[in-house]
């Protein structure tokens, strides 16, 4: 590669050291390459800049933060992003919130930020751009007349085709996408419903090797499993604990899940499904505690209101039915557990309970996988609605909607032989292993810059 590397994410690390698993991939590779990585501000602005504000950036690399207004934020992110894009996405179609004033704020913000990037971009360039808030920015950015090469990595699940029938602009959903040289999606299934999409299209055309054709563009669907520092997480998790952080019986059995609160994880769901394990389990089943860690998200959203609602209600009538003098049989935190405590938990852990609706991959069961004890592994129960569940085929997968399913799944967790949590275990260390995320954005990058780039398109294509 010989210009810049330009990322594009909603957000970009302001303070200290980079923290998470994909920050700390990018700034490795910003590091190791240089660029520049921009990301919207703290602070809302009374006028928009149209230009990029720099600030303190990485080790080898620039970073800089464009403007968001209020009304801006409120439209372009609240709004269309996760009113719009993320229950689309998710298949929630029914929470879809169609106000035309939110594509309409999403529209402008990807204009003008297009219009800074085109001031400073050159064609020798890359520009990788993260999530479903960027959808149109290739498009505009080839009606700005950029020849760089342009790829996205859609980090959620892709819409089925009567999903994306659901959305207002389903016809410039599909230019959008097409202006990317490459697409990026967590797994081959995402790829198929991609492919499945344009296949139906009445300009749209199959080639060879996922490549598409629509109109007079062409360009790549791919799938790249993102993964986590499994070398480093492992290390955290091993971390000697000084004190005991869930204080439970020593015979007693832990059952962990971490999400934050959104509607596409399936909690309430999850928590049945533990509620008729109770009901049901056998009597040499052990006495359990399931710890739900849930930190709060999009608080103003009224759909993210009502599951807050459902599950307090929904913990609340379990414990009153099953708990004791001396055991809460289910701990909902809502707030956030820093990373240190965390890892540890998760090999303190005998179950992991990862069942998401829907999931574009869910780097929790990785995580989970990557703090065990290989000696004494715990089991983790897996949602075949996740990405993840596309590679890690040795966790005891469940259909998330069907509470006797998921509460079979803890009963057998429990009763697994020792060889065989081993066993399981050992192979989806190896999916870990396999899916670095530092592999996965090499390999993103490395497949960008191998596509032929394509002439701008006609300034009219898209348009509505």
């Amino acid at each position: 590669m010989t210009g810049r590397l330009i990322v594009l994410s909603n957000r970009i690390p302001t303070g200290g050291p980079p923290s998470g698993g994909l920050v700390v991939a990018i700034h490795e590779l910003l590091a190791e390459r240089g660029g520049l990585w921009i990301g919207s501000g703290d602070d809302f602005a009374e006028t928009p800049s149209e230009s990029f504000q720099p600030v303190e950036g990485g080790k080898g690399y620039d970073k800089a933060i464009f403007d968001l207004t209020e009304a801006e934020y409120n439209e372009f992110y609240l709004g269309y992003a996760n009113s719009v894009l993320w229950p689309l996405c998710h298949h929630r179609t029914d929470l879809i919130a169609l106000d035309r004033q939110y594509a309409e704020g999403y529209a402008r913000v990807n204009a003008r930020v297009a219009r800074m990037l085109a001031q400073i971009v050159e064609p020798e360039d890359v520009i990788w751009v993260h999530d479903y808030h960027f959808l149109p920015l290739a498009l505009e950015l080839r009606k700005l007349g950029v020849t760089a090469r342009i790829g996205l990595f859609l980090h959620i699940p892709f819409p089925t085709l009567p999903d994306i029938e659901a959305l207002p602009e389903r016809d410039d959903f599909y230019y959008w996408l097409a202006a990317f040289d490459l697409v990026g999606l967590q797994t081959e299934a995402d790829v198929a419903r991609c492919l499945d999409s344009y296949r139906a299209r009445p300009s749209g055309e199959m080639l060879f090797n996922g490549r598409v054709k629509f109109d007079d563009r062409a360009f790549e669907v791919r799938s790249f499993p993102i993964g986590i520092d499994g070398k480093t997480f492992t290390e955290t998790a091993q971390k000697p604990i000084t004190h005991n952080p869930v204080y439970i019986r020593a015979n007693a059995k832990l059952i962990l899940g971490v999400d934050r609160l959104d509607y596409s994880k399936g909690i309430p769901h999850r928590v049945r499904g533990f509620g008729t394990w109770l009901e049901n389990r056998s009597p040499e089943s052990p006495r359990a505690t399931f710890i739900q860690i849930t930190p709060p998200s999009r608080e103003t959203v009224p759909a993210y209101q009502a599951i807050k609602r459902e599950l307090e209600a929904l913990v609340g009538q379990i414990n009153g039915r099953y708990g004791e003098l001396d055991w809460t049989p289910i701990r909902l935190i809502e707030r956030g557990v820093p990373r240190d405590t965390l890892a540890p938990l998760y090999r303190l852990a005998d179950i992991a309970l990862v069942t998401p609706l829907a999931d574009g991959m869910n780097l929790v069961a990785k995580e989970f996988v990557a703090a065990q004890d290989p000696e004494d592994p715990g089991v983790l129960i897996l949602s075949r609605s996740a990405g993840a569940a596309e590679q890690m085929t040795e966790a005891l997968i469940v259909n998330p909607h069907d509470a006797e399913e998921v509460g079979d799944a803890i009963e057998r967790a429990f009763m697994m032989p020792r060889e065989e949590r081993q066993a399981r275990h050992a192979a989806l260390l190896q999916v870990v292993r396999d899916t670095d995320i530092f592999d996965w954005g090499t390999s993103f990058l490395d497949r960008l810059n191998r596509v032929e780039r394509k002439s701008p398109p006609a300034a009219s294509s898209g348009e509505t």
